[in-house]
C-alpha cells in the first residue's frame, strides 16, 4: 500500500525548498511521480471601475500574476532539480484569479493520492494558501500532508500520532494515512476527553486500534484529560512528548463558516504545527 501520485502547489517562494524536499522523499520511498504546480493568483475583485479604466486594472493585475507564476515555477524546478535524479516529476504553471483558484487546485488534486502543501497560515502566507489547501481537502477530495518550514524529518515516520474522537472526519484521515501508518514503528491513537456516554464509552478508541492492528499497524491507545484549555493544546503537547513526527488528524469537524469565525483544532494545530499534519476530511 502506497501513494502513487503525488501533487504540491506553490504561489509563492515561501516554504518551497521544505516542502519540494519532503514531497520528493516521499515519492521517492514509495515509487511515485510528483507532479507541481506554479500558481500565479490575480488577488483583484473589481466591483467597479471608470469608463476606460477596468482593462488597465485587469491587465496589470495578470502582469503581476504571471510575474509570480514564472517566480514559484523557477522556485519548484529548482527544489526538485537539487532532489536524487532517479525522482520522477513535471512542473506546470497557471495563472488564474483568486475566484476560480479552488477549480483549478481542485481538478489536479481529485486524481493525487495525496497533497504536500507548506503551512497555510504565519508570516508570508496569505489568503490564497488557505484556499489551496481547503481547494484540495474539500472540492479535491484528497488527503493533504501539511509540512512546517522545519520540514519532515522522515519519509516514513516512525512515531505517529492519530487524533480521535469517533467522527467521520478522524476516520476518514485514519485510513487515508494507512501507507503512512503502515510503515511506523509506533502509532499511538489519542483520544481527548472522550464522551462519557456514547458508542466507545467502555472503550475508547478500541475499535479502530482492532481495524488498525489487523492491517499490521502497531497501534496504541492513549485516552488523555484535557487539561489545558485547547484540545489541540493538548495534542501539541502530547507530539512533543512522545516525539512524534507526524500527527494525523480529520480536518474541520465543524462547520467551515465556525472554523473560520472561532477558530477550532484544525486551524491551531496548523498555525502552531511543528510536525507535519496529515488532514483529511
Amino acid at each position: 500500500m502506497a501513494y502513487k501520485s503525488l501533487l504540491t502547489v506553490a504561489c509563492s517562494t515561501e516554504g518551497v525548498p521544505s516542502t519540494v524536499t519532503a514531497a520528493a522523499q516521499i515519492a521517492q520511498a514509495m515509487d511515485a511521480h510528483l507532479d507541481a504546480l506554479a500558481l500565479g493568483v490575480d488577488r483583484t475583485q473589481v466591483g467597479y471601475s471608470y469608463v476606460g479604466s477596468g482593462a488597465v486594472v485587469i491587465a496589470a493585475a495578470m502582469d503581476r500574476a504571471e510575474v509570480e507564476a514564472r517566480e514559484a515555477e523557477a522556485a519548484l524546478n529548482a527544489g526538485l532539480n537539487a532532489q536524487a535524479p532517479s525522482l520522477r516529476f513535471s512542473v506546470e504553471s497557471v495563472v488564474t484569479q483568486l475566484g476560480a483558484l479552488t477549480d483549478v487546485v481542485a481538478a489536479r488534486a481529485r486524481y493525487s493520492d495525496l497533497v504536500i502543501l507548506p503551512l497555510p497560515y504565519g508570516k508570508g502566507r496569505g489568503v490564497e494558501d488557505e484556499a489551496i489547501t481547503e481547494a484540495a481537502l474539500f472540492e479535491g477530495m484528497s488527503p493533504v500532508l501539511v509540512v512546517p518550514p522545519a520540514g519532515m524529518k522522515s519519509a516514513e515516520p516512525k512515531r505517529i500520532v492519530l487524533a480521535w474522537n469517533q467522527s467521520r472526519e478522524a476516520l476518514v484521515a485514519a485510513r487515508r494515512a494507512m501507507p503512512f501508518l503502515k510503515r511506523a514503528d509506533t502509532v499511538q491513537i489519542v483520544v481527548v476527553d472522550p464522551p462519557t456516554h456514547g458508542a466507545e464509552r467502555s472503550d475508547p478508541g478500541g475499535l479502530l486500534c482492532q481495524l488498525l492492528v489487523r492491517h499490521g499497524v502497531r497501534a496504541e491507545v492513549s485516552v488523555l484529560a484535557r487539561t489545558l484549555p485547547r484540545v489541540s493544546d493538548v495534542l501539541a503537547r502530547q507530539v512533543r512528548d512522545v516525539d512524534a513526527e507526524m500527527l494525523v488528524m480529520g480536518a474541520y469537524g465543524h462547520s467551515r463558516f465556525r472554523e473560520a469565525i472561532l477558530g477550532g483544532a484544525t486551524r491551531y494545530m496548523l498555525e502552531s504545527a511543528e510536525v507535519p499534519i496529515f488532514l483529511a476530511h
